[in-house]
């Protein structure tokens, strides 16, 4: 295992060099101008030039991407043109929030797909599997932000009962954790249904399976199969699928964070996208790149914890 994570770790700095061209390539081929916006009002076209030059926005691509590098491998990730503060100060400031907003919908999602999914393959065809089915389709079919602003209009303004824009405080208060609920739900919605999903078609495939028959004709309790011989061995592609949506609920908080007016990351990579912001956007992208690449490396390492018959070469 070992050997296995050193190869992964060290084929890390790759993959984050390759998305970082990529990414440097494509906020390059935006039409628009950060030394035009942050002057719109009140710059000159000298003042503008000059400003261009000062950033570096006037070399040539080769040449800044080679400056982002040299300044990436010294550990640093430049300074926002637009607040003129470093950028890892900016996502240090912003990331606590995203990572609050991740862990309690990853939390949601699992309340309500590991359980949903169990009941679903334990009665099979039953009306509440079919009811199961269809609210995991309209689960993953109705759009993040249209739910956000149902959830808003029902629970803020009819209701009254729950915040609709904001952070309330930390969330072990009661201000932080009512306004944390309706984000959660908004984000945790979709992947609950993605799990229930994965939770049902694989457990049904190893209720299925020659030694569960026979751990049932020995007379042991259904809800011992299930969860002693069932939920173990079915939850090795739930785990891989609750690792991708951990990833992505970190980094695809976007959508739901512009909409609750939430002080995450997301909130801030839009806000640096509408300002041309380069170093910020590049620096965002990257940290979520580091995050995919933690969550499956965690997510594979796991593995062998959940069957040891698993072993790393």
């Amino acid at each position: 295992m070992l050997r296995y994570t050193l190869r992964r770790l060290l084929a890390a700095p790759l993959m984050v060099l390759g998305v970082a061209a990529i990414v440097f390539s494509m906020v390059h081929l935006v039409p628009g101008d950060p030394a035009e916006y942050m002057l719109r009002d009140i710059g000159s076209p000298e003042a503008i030039a000059a400003l261009r030059h000062s950033m570096g926005l006037d070399a040539p691509l080769y040449v800044q991407y080679a400056r982002f590098v040299w300044e990436l491998a010294h550990g640093n990730t430049g300074v926002s043109l637009v607040t003129h503060r470093q950028v890892s100060d900016e996502i240090a400031a912003r990331f606590p929030h995203t990572v609050e907003l991740a862990v309690a919908s990853m939390l949601v999602a699992c309340a309500i797909g590991i359980p949903a999914g169990v009941l679903s393959a334990t009665r099979p065809n039953s009306a509440f599997d079919h009811a199961s089915r269809i609210a995991a389709l309209l689960g993953v079919s109705m759009p993040t932000f249209w739910l956000g602003l149902v959830l808003m209009l029902i629970f803020a303004l009819r209701l009254g009962v729950l915040p609709a824009f904001g952070q309330g405080g930390p969330p072990w208060t009661v201000d932080g954790l009512r306004s944390l609920v309706l984000p959660a739900v908004t984000l945790g919605a979709p992947s609950s249904a993605i799990i229930a999903r994965m939770v049902r078609s694989s457990l049904l495939e190893v209720l299925g399976a020659d030694y569960v028959r026979t751990a049932r004709a020995k007379g042991l309790p259904e809800g011992r199969v299930v969860r002693r011989h069932g939920l173990k061995a079915a939850f090795l592609p739930v785990l891989t699928v609750m690792g991708v949506q951990a990833g992505s609920l970190l980094a695809g908080a976007i959508v739901t964070e512009t909409v609750f007016a939430w002080p995450g990351l997301g909130r801030l990579t839009v806000d640096a996208i509408l300002k041309r912001d380069l170093p910020l956007i590049q620096g965002s992208v990257l940290l979520f790149t580091l995050i995919f690449i933690a969550v499956n490396l965690l997510v594979d390492l796991s593995y062998g914890l959940l069957d040891p018959r698993i072993r790393y070469e």
